[in-house]
C-alpha cells in the first residue's frame, strides 16, 4: 500500500471525474491521499472532500505564492479548520518561494511563521513548499529547531541539494519526492534521494502537476504515485515492496494516520 502525501484534488481538473480518480488510486494500491490546501477556498474544499471521500484526509494553509491575496478573515478560517476539523492532519502548505514574484518575501516569512506556530500549538506536522529558497527555509527551520527541538514537518516535492536535505534530516524533517524524480534530467535529484534514510522518505504526486514518466505531460493523479515509488526503489536498490512499507509507515507516523480506509 502507498500514501500520496501531497495532492491538490480540489483543482478544477478533477471536478468531472474525482470518484473515478479515487477508484484508480485504490486499484493502484493507494490507501490514503492528503488533499492539500493553498488558500482559504481550497482549504475549505480540501476539508469538504476529506469529509466526503474516506480515502482522503486534508491539510489546510496558505501557500507562499498566495499570501499577498489574503483577505481579512482568511487566516482565521484556516486556524478554525485546523482546530476543529477531525480530518485535518497537517498545516500547510506553507514555506518560501523566490522563483515566483507573487508575494513580498517578508510577507511570506510572516505566514511561514504563523503556520509553524499553529502546527506546534496543535501538535500537527506542517508541509513545506520551497522553491529557490533553500537557505531561507533552513534558516527559519534552524531557529525553530534551536528553540523547540525536532521539527515535525516534510519538505514536499523535494528538489534541493544534498546539503539542504541533510540539514533538514538533522532537524527531524521528512523528505518527500514527486514525479520529477523520474525525469531524465533529474539525475542530481536521484543522487540525493539515494542518500535519504528509509525511515525519512515519503512519496507524493503534487497532482495535478508533475506527472511521472511515462505519464509526463498529462494530468497527474494519486494512482501515479506508484511510478515515483518504483523509481525510488530502483534508486535505493530496494524492492518496490520495501519502499511502500517504509514510506507508508513514515506517512502514518508523521500525519497520525490509521491503516487502510
Amino acid at each position: 500500500m502507498l500514501i500520496d502525501t501531497h495532492a491538490h484534488l480540489f483543482d478544477d481538473r478533477f471536478r468531472g471525474d474525482l470518484p473515478a480518480v479515487l477508484k484508480r488510486a485504490q486499484a493502484a494500491g493507494v490507501e490514503r491521499a492528503i488533499c492539500i490546501g493553498i488558500d482559504r477556498e481550497s482549504s475549505l474544499e480540501s476539508v469538504r472532500l476529506a469529509n466526503t471521500h474516506p480515502l482522503l484526509v486534508a491539510a489546510v494553509g496558505i501557500q507562499p505564492n498566495h499570501v499577498a491575496e489574503v483577505q481579512p478573515g482568511d487566516w482565521d478560517v484556516v486556524v478554525k479548520l485546523a482546530e476543529t476539523e477531525e480530518r485535518v492532519v497537517a498545516i500547510g502548505e506553507t514555506g518560501l518561494d523566490r522563483y515566483w514574484d507573487r508575494a513580498p518575501f517578508p510577507q511570506q516569512e510572516d505566514y511561514f511563521a504563523r503556520h509553524i506556530e499553529l502546527a506546534r500549538r496543535l501538535g500537527k506536522p506542517f508541509v513545506i513548499h520551497c522553491r529557490e529558497a533553500e537557505s531561507d527555509v533552513v534558516r527559519v527551520l534552524r531557529a525553530e529547531f534551536d528553540k523547540h527541538g525536532p521539527v515535525r514537518a516534510v519538505m514536499h516535492s523535494f528538489s534541493g541539494d544534498l546539503a539542504t536535505a541533510l540539514a533538514c534530516l538533522e532537524m527531524g524533517l521528512h523528505i518527500s519526492f514527486a514525479g520529477m524524480l523520474t525525469y531524465k534530467t533529474a539525475q542530481d535529484l536521484r543522487d540525493v534521494a539515494r542518500e535519504i534514510p528509509l525511515d525519512r522518505l515519503l512519496v507524493e504526486t503534487d497532482c495535478p502537476y508533475l506527472a511521472p514518466v511515462p505519464q509526463r505531460g498529462k494530468r497527474n493523479e494519486p494512482a501515479f504515485v506508484a511510478r515515483t515509488a518504483a523509481c525510488l526503489a530502483e534508486v535505493k536498490g530496494a524492492t518496490p515492496g520495501v519502499i511502500a512499507d517504509h514510506t507508508t509507515r513514515n506517512a502514518r507516523t508523521l500525519f497520525g494516520l490509521p491503516g487502510e480506509s
